[in-house]
């Protein structure tokens, strides 16, 4: 089962869905971060959240909106405000629910905040895992997500929409905070035994080898999917990942 709700703090408010079995029961959360221009009824955690709800009883997952993503009520996206959502979801699950042990399921530009979090703050999951991780985001937005007509307005200082079916608002310091926040730079070696990351090698918006590169660097698990997509929409491939993911959190 699942329900909406939405978590107040520091002049924010987060909306977030929630997937249990029994909230009483439940000693362990699975934080779920969604990629660009995505949302908390996103599709892929739906389909992760039933698969581990019914094999492990006792766990949450808990997915919420990026700022001005699906119904967040902010209009603009600001790097800074990504990293407090994250930090106001931690605490929420620490003090509401008053569970100590949490995992990350990230997904691109997911993957990319998750990672500069860690780097940030040091590393509150005990095991992280990243499907097809925007390791250099700014890059994606510039060169994949965002069209050329509108990176030319954006860098002149207007505004411009981007993003697959839902479009976000996007703004020359958006872009400036994501260059100059690159995490290829940062070193992750003291976490690198709790994350994982998966990527498909048929990915067209993010690069396999950007991942594969990172990993090998930070000496990070990494595991291709053969012929996935950036989304993972064969069933296939997102019934994989997950099974991937699911045992490395718990097994």
């Amino acid at each position: 089962m699942y329900k909406y709700y939405e978590i107040h703090g520091r002049g924010h408010n987060v909306r977030c869905k929630l997937y249990y079995n029994d909230l009483r029961a439940s000693k362990r959360a699975v934080v779920f971060c969604t990629g660009f221009a995505g949302h908390k009824d996103n599709h892929a955690a739906e389909r992760f959240s039933e698969k581990l709800l019914s094999k492990y009883k006792d766990v949450m997952v808990l997915v919420f909106n990026w700022p001005a993503h699906g119904d967040d009520i902010k209009k603009k996206i600001l790097l800074a405000d990504c990293d407090t959502y994250l930090e106001l979801v931690i605490g929420e699950i620490h003090t509401r629910f008053g569970i100590s042990e949490l995992y990350a399921y990230a997904t691109s530009f997911g993957g990319y905040l998750l990672l500069k979090y860690i780097s940030g703050h040091g590393d509150p999951f005990r095991r992280a895992a990243l499907r097809c991780p925007a390791i250099d985001m700014y890059d994606v937005l510039t060169h994949t997500i965002i069209q050329q007509d509108e990176l030319e307005l954006i860098m002149n200082g207007k505004e411009a929409e981007a993003g697959f079916d839902r479009k976000i608002l996007v703004t020359k310091d958006f872009l400036e905070a994501l260059k100059a926040n690159d995490i290829r730079s940062r070193d992750f070696l003291d976490y690198s035994d709790d994350i994982l990351i998966l990527h498909g090698t048929k990915d067209e918006v993010v690069p396999m080898e950007s991942s594969k590169t990172f990993a090998e660097d930070q000496v990070i698990e990494f595991i291709p999917v053969e012929n996935a997509d950036h989304r993972f929409q064969n069933p296939a491939h997102m019934d994989l990942a997950n099974k991937y993911v699911m045992d490395f959190f718990f097994s």
